[in-house]
């Protein structure tokens, strides 16, 4: 993990404007500030171009001897497929309307981080490459030569891009930056240009359909350790279907819920609740990542990473299916799921067993969130809680990106949790629901060689968490994303100590009456509740 400096360090922003015209400014490659290239062999495995051990610290990256003519046929083919590319290219007036709203340069300082200038790094040989104002008027017309300094810019800086969408929400023609840099990652991919942080969860999901490698077996070992835990706090044993064909729906969630701290509660949460009501569901162990990195590399990819949900789905004869808390999950089923990999007349228009309501939100995607799901089960009145079991827990909810700009998702997390705990703040307005702050990890960067950037890509967040831990006295903050919940931990400790993690549904288990259950004297940590220590 890379040296981080103390809070008080970091907060020590140089936001003045350098001398030197942006053009003339190039990245210099240090450890801490980059992340690390993908593994020569996980770029051969799934058929990624230009395998080869390099490093961005060298002068030499081993591009490929025609690597202008891949990156301007890689750009005129997607300028001719993507209309929405083209369009962001053309205009852009540079108003500077988005300028202070990502959190890279917040917490930085990097002009070349505001969203307008990390466009312009991509625009600016558009116009050189494929306009004539810029063939013509090259530098007074905004354009530049395609330089092999132009490629390392562009890994320096769209790799400091989570594309969490907020600078879009600002903008006034509606221009979404992280589209831009979904391109310019596409286009560095043409030359083997990659971090090993996204690589391998794809190669990992391509080859045993989930990011972490998780084969069946294990898969399933898993499952029964936690359904062991859940007993030994609920005094009730669960055993959930596998691979069970024949069941109403089909429950898929992010690897990362089924084996990661603290994803592992939210895991064991769903699986109470569906013990609770007796849903007839089934857990696929090919199935069994939700999460799609292939947004992250191409079009393509997240196309063929997303379809093992329908093609399961199919096989295992369900109706529809049923999601659990995912960021970037969330996003592609409902901005591409439907036209990547749909329709899907094999499935039926979702419908709750339990309250009979139709979720005609999903009659495209045919595939429901967990959340949407549980607040049509608590508006009915289907599930018993007592939320004084969650009372030594003072929460605020964390709008995930993805889930918040991507799907307008803001009002039934909320309606969960509240259900759910008694002591509920919400962070200052400007910091949630679509205005909503990013981990400073997501996209593939939670990793830690670049521990630095992403404390300050972490620095809103965590401004805003450290107001209510002031202000209220906030000790859990909750998020409904499997990558908030790993990065949300050492930012939570690095701004606001004293401040745990969570996702929404494991409040609603410790909460959850179940019948039969014993006398609760721990919640899903098994750590023991305040005042029941002794009974």
């Amino acid at each position: 993990m890379a040296n981080v400096p103390t809070p008080e360090e970091l907060l020590n922003i140089d936001y003045s404007m350098p001398q030197q015209g942006w053009m003339d400014r190039k990245p210099v490659f240090e450890d801490g500030n980059f992340c690390y290239p993908a593994k020569p062999e996980i770029i051969e495995e799934i058929g990624f171009p230009n395998p080869r051990v390099w490093s961005p610290k060298d002068d030499d990256w081993k591009l490929p001897e025609n690597w202008m003519e891949i990156l301007h046929d890689g750009m005129k083919d997607r300028l001719s497929r993507y209309r929405s590319f083209k369009l962001f290219m053309d205009i852009c007036v540079r108003c500077g309307a988005c300028a202070d709203k990502c959190h890279f340069f917040i917490g930085g300082g990097d002009p070349k981080n505001m969203p307008v200038l990390r466009a312009e790094l991509l625009r600016s040989i558009y116009r050189k490459e494929f306009t004539t104002a810029g063939k013509i008027l090259g530098k007074l017309a905004g354009a530049r030569p395609l330089t092999q300094d132009v490629v390392k810019e562009w890994f320096y800086y769209f790799y400091q891009c989570t594309e969490c969408r907020r600078c879009s929400l600002y903008c006034p023609y509606g221009i979404d930056t992280a589209e831009v840099t979904m391109m310019a990652r596409e286009l560095l991919h043409l030359l083997g240009i990659g971090i090993n942080w996204i690589m391998e969860p794809v190669r990992n999901c391509n080859r045993m359909g989930n990011h972490l490698g998780i084969q069946p077996h294990a898969f399933k070992d898993i499952v029964d350790f936690l359904c062991e835990d859940i007993e030994e706090v609920t005094g009730i044993k669960i055993d959930p279907p596998m691979n069970e064909k024949g069941h109403e729906v089909i429950f898929i969630t992010p690897s990362g819920d089924v084996f990661a701290d603290p994803g592992v509660y939210t895991f064991m949460g769903y699986l109470m609740l569906f013990h609770e009501i007796g849903l007839d569901y089934t857990l696929s162990t090919y199935a069994s990542e939700g999460g799609n990195f292939g947004l992250f590399t191409s079009h393509e990819m997240m196309k063929k990473l997303n379809a093992k949900m329908y093609a399961e789905a199919e096989r295992l004869g369900s109706k529809w299916i049923l999601g659990g808390e995912c960021g970037h999950m969330w996003r592609v089923i409902n901005q591409y799921m439907d036209t990547h990999n749909g329709p899907a007349p094999f499935l039926e228009v979702p419908k709750n067993p339990i309250t009979g309501t139709v979720f005609e939100n999903a009659r495209q995607t045919k595939m429901v969130h967990i959340c949407e799901f549980t607040a049509d089960l608590m508006k009915h009145n289907k599930i018993r809680l007592d939320p004084s079991r969650n009372d030594h827990l003072r929460v605020t909810f964390h709008d995930s990106c993805n889930p918040a700009r991507g799907m307008g998702f803001f009002e039934e997390p909320r309606y969960v949790i509240k259900q759910a705990v008694r002591n509920f703040f919400e962070m200052p307005p400007s910091t949630i629901r679509e205005q909503t702050y990013c981990c400073g990890g997501g996209s593939g960067l939670n990793t830690d060689e670049i521990m630095e950037i992403r404390m300050r890509g972490g620095l809103p967040r965590g401004n805003a968490l450290r107001h209510v831990q002031r202000e209220h006295g906030v000790n859990m903050m909750s998020c409904i994303c499997a990558i908030d919940r790993a990065t949300l931990i050492p930012l939570a400790d690095y701004w606001a100590p004293g401040v745990g993690i969570s996702g929404v549904h494991e409040l609603v288990a410790n909460a959850l009456i179940m019948k039969g259950e014993k006398k609760r004297t721990m919640d899903l940590r098994l750590e023991e509740l305040p005042g029941m220590e002794g009974e």
